[in-house]
């Protein structure tokens, strides 16, 4: 006996062809949310360099710090990530590798203070900058192996499944910086007086400088 027909609407569902499921998208979209809204390095460091330099320098360095996490993202799918995980040697190298380069920036800041800034002429700059400070961060490939993994389906390959999670991440955190950024790149007219330029540069040396500091604390194992 030939079974029912269906008529009608088919429903459609991600399931079967797509890597991963809606409820996991949504759970991992909201849990990455919260996470970028939660204040670190990052963020500190992209509103310092909006408010202090514009948004065309903020938002060049949010392209970098989004090429950034999306290498991180793939390397951990390839499981690359587990070996700077479990090697404390190279993870601490990369962390204090971090942390230098956070201070050199906080120091190339004050030492260029009294130099006249050239608006939208080193996005490339940045860009690099925003690229290889997390490349440097040890912290977001520690998130890639050790949250994002609690949301795969152990029935399916993982790898699909933490490319898409690894790029829903990345959108997520690019969002939140990209409106960081323009607030407080609303800043930037304020600080076109030559003397309010020349404090605000040093002040965001040295919170700069500070987020060096927190960076080496939140990320030490």
């Amino acid at each position: 006996m030939p079974g029912p027909r269906t008529t009608g609407t088919r429903r459609i569902s991600l399931d079967g062809w797509f890597p991963v499921g809606l409820p996991t998208l949504l759970s991992f979209a909201t849990a990455s949310l919260l996470i970028e809204l939660t204040p670190g390095p990052n963020m500190s460091y992209l509103a310092i360099v909006a408010a202090s330099e514009g948004r065309r320098a903020g938002f060049a360095t949010v392209a970098g710090v989004a090429l950034g996490l999306g290498i991180v993202g793939f390397v951990a799918a390839l499981g690359v990530a587990e070996i700077v995980q479990a090697s404390p040697l190279l993870y601490e190298g990369l962390r204090w590798a971090g942390v230098a380069f956070l201070l050199y920036l906080a120091w190339e800041g004050w030492r260029s203070s009294n130099e006249v800034s050239m608006a939208g002429a080193e996005e490339g700059r940045y860009f690099r900058r925003g690229l290889v400070t997390n490349l440097l961060n040890p912290k977001a490939a520690v998130f890639y192996i050790a949250v994002l993994p609690t949301f795969l389906d152990g029935a399916s390959p993982a790898l699909p499944q933490m490319l898409v999670l690894s790029a829903v991440s990345v959108t997520i955190a690019t969002a939140v910086h990209a409106g960081i950024v323009g607030l407080a790149g609303t800043l930037e007219n304020f600080l076109n007086d030559p003397k309010r330029e020349r404090t605000a540069r040093r002040l965001f040396s040295v919170l700069l400088g500070l987020v060096a500091v927190w960076f080496a604390w939140s990320t030490a194992s």
